[in-house]
């Protein structure tokens, strides 16, 4: 038997194994093409795919065949067999002896079972890519409330400016809204509201002036310009990493005018994600007296309202959806930590909230963009109609968005930012040590912050934040010296963590696969409790997922945070990614 017959006896004996224990084929001819008459594609000595042995001769039936996609691998596979042979036997056109011919034999009975493993593969990938598209339609943000008004709302002027709503080290924000028509503005000014400035307190009048008070669904967010100098051009180089996640709209007016989104170089901007704060407008303008400015950050205005201020007379100013009231639909209604503050939620609802983390980091790396300032401050709540919390990630001061390093930074001297927030920065980068070729790499970083604000999520406190020995540096701290989960919290979930705060980064997964992983856990428990997953069991769980989250979706449940969620993680399937999070999901639950 020559080399070349024995590597595609052993294929067409792969897949005949193959199809033995999964299915009954019909009669084949050849390639695996239906019974027909006609030569047969055997292949003895000297003999090519589609010929027959010789003149006259009978069709050669194999009983079990290969597909036609196989032509291509039976002929690339000629190449390797020659060579393959010259290595082993030293006879480019002779057979091989008896070892030769077996060992051959074996080595084609594994390409056979390989092929068709990546058919399986490449099926199941086909068929996650028309799910994704799917749900990728379906999974489109609401428009801003500002997309009515494409050319208006950059300048100050033009909003009301309620009471202050908070502030940080970088700047102050505050609840806003615009006048529909002239008389909201007479009612606005009835009531001390004035546009581009408030008063510092909102006076409370009776019950029939307090319901003429306008609504804010938005919020101003104003920063302090200590450095930046008071030119635009200036302040939106200074504070580029802000307008990260902003719209194509917000950056149509005064930004377009002074500089060019794609130059080169430039920051990346944002697309827009479900758990990414968006901001709707971007402009510059003089600072003005808001309330409360004279009492919380009297240093860090103007000299032209207060003496002893640092602050150059013009700032930046971002307009985003505003963390009101809860009454307010479509609002924010408070921090991360605000809300664990007076709330404790189910375990299973704060592994929803670590999932929500997780998917919008994983959005973040996938834009090539790394946060570098996460915590519990940084993240808005939004409930839905029934309380459940939607989380959003906000404030990108600290971000790395450049598009010339993405997320490789190099770490050349001290001088170099690696971000805020020191207690929650990851091993990686607090370890890290300068030099000429010293790299930072954050596509895992921020992952490991979010394994740090789990803790926090399900009732226990940070354990990198705090006093004296119970507090863990990242600089220094062992896997060991983690505090324990409670026993009330899913298995599954408590493995994440304690993996996502691995040390070494190579052993940490990322947060697409720490994001599918939690998907799984929450709505794949049946098949995922099949001893033998194999694809096709995945994709018919994934078809159902599908069926039932579009069923839902219409049956008035979109702002059911459950349902977001699964369409969310429709609208981002990858097989590859998918697989990995189910492999390491049963190596946890065979380990338990």
């Amino acid at each position: 038997m020559a080399v070349r017959q024995a590597l595609g006896r052993g294929l067409q004996l792969g897949r005949a194994l193959l199809l033995r224990f999964t299915a009954k084929p019909g009669p084949t001819y050849g390639w695996g093409r239906p019974e027909r008459p006609g030569p047969a594609a055997g292949w003895g000595r000297g003999e090519r795919p589609g010929q027959a042995a010789g003149p006259g001769a009978e069709p050669r039936r194999l009983g079990l065949g290969l597909p036609g996609r196989y032509r291509f691998f039976r002929q690339s596979v000629a190449g390797l067999a020659a060579r393959l042979q010259r290595q082993f036997v030293g006879r480019p056109r002779g057979g091989a002896g008896p070892c030769g011919r077996a060992v051959f034999l074996a080595f084609g009975l594994g390409l056979g079972l390989i092929e068709e493993k990546q058919a399986e593969g490449r099926r199941a990938a086909s068929a996650c890519e028309e799910i994704q598209a799917v749900f990728t339609q379906k999974n489109k943000l609401l428009p801003d409330p500002l997309d009515a008004r494409r050319w208006q709302g950059f300048r100050l002027e033009e909003y009301l400016i309620g009471k202050s709503i908070g502030k940080g080290c970088s700047a102050a924000v505050y609840e806003a809204t615009m006048p529909v028509l002239p008389q909201n503005q007479q009612v606005a000014g009835s009531i001390g509201l004035l546009p581009g400035r408030g008063p510092e307190i909102i006076p409370r009048g009776e019950e029939e002036q307090a319901l003429l008070a306008p609504a804010f669904p938005l919020a101003i967010k104003m920063m302090w310009n200590i450095s930046a100098g008071s030119s635009s051009e200036a302040i939106f180089s200074t504070m580029s990493q802000e307008l990260v996640p902003a719209s194509r709209v917000a950056l149509a007016g005064e930004y377009g005018a002074v500089a060019h989104r794609r130059s080169k170089g430039g920051p990346k901007q944002l697309a827009a994600h479900p758990n990414v704060i968006r901001v709707f407008r971007a402009f510059t303008s003089s600072v003005p007296l808001l309330p409360g400015a004279l009492l919380d950050y009297p240093d860090v205005l103007p000299p032209r309202l207060h003496p002893e201020g640092l602050g150059h007379g013009r700032t930046l100013f971002l307009v985003m959806k505003n963390r009101g009231p809860v009454a307010l639909s479509a609002s924010y209604s408070c921090t991360l930590r605000q809300y664990l503050r007076g709330n404790s939620p189910s375990p299973r609802l704060a592994t929803v909230m670590t999932l929500q983390l997780l998917e919008g980091v994983a959005h973040l790396v996938q834009q090539g963009v790394a946060h570098r300032d996460l915590k519990s401050d940084n993240v808005l709540v939004e409930p839905d109609a029934d309380g459940c919390p939607w989380l959003v990630i906000t404030d990108f001061g600290c971000c790395l968005a450049d598009e010339r390093v993405g997320l490789q930074l190099p770490f050349t001297s001290w001088y170099v930012d690696r971000g805020g927030n020191g207690c929650l920065m990851a091993p990686e980068v607090s370890t890290a040590c300068p030099g000429p070729r010293a790299v930072i790499d954050y596509s895992k970083a921020d992952a490991w912050a979010v394994g740090a604000l789990a803790y926090e999520i399900f009732g226990l406190p940070n354990p990198f934040y705090g006093q004296g020995r119970a507090r863990l540096e990242s600089r220094s701290y062992q896997e060991a010296q983690l505090p324990a989960l409670p026993e009330s919290v899913p298995p599954e979930a408590r493995q994440l963590v304690r993996s996502l705060l691995q040390r070494d980064a190579s052993k940490r997964p990322s947060a697409r696969v720490a994001a599918n992983l939690l998907h799984l856990s929450l709505w794949g428990e049946r098949t995922l409790a099949l001893k033998d997953l194999k694809p096709d069991k995945m994709i018919g769980w994934l078809l159902q997922q599908s069926a039932a989250t579009l069923l839902a979706n219409r049956l008035a449940e979109k702002n059911c945070v459950e349902t977001r969620m699964k369409m969310l993680f429709l609208a981002n399937l990858e097989y590859e990614a998918l697989s990995q999070a189910a492999l390491l999901l049963c190596s946890w639950r065979a380990a338990l």
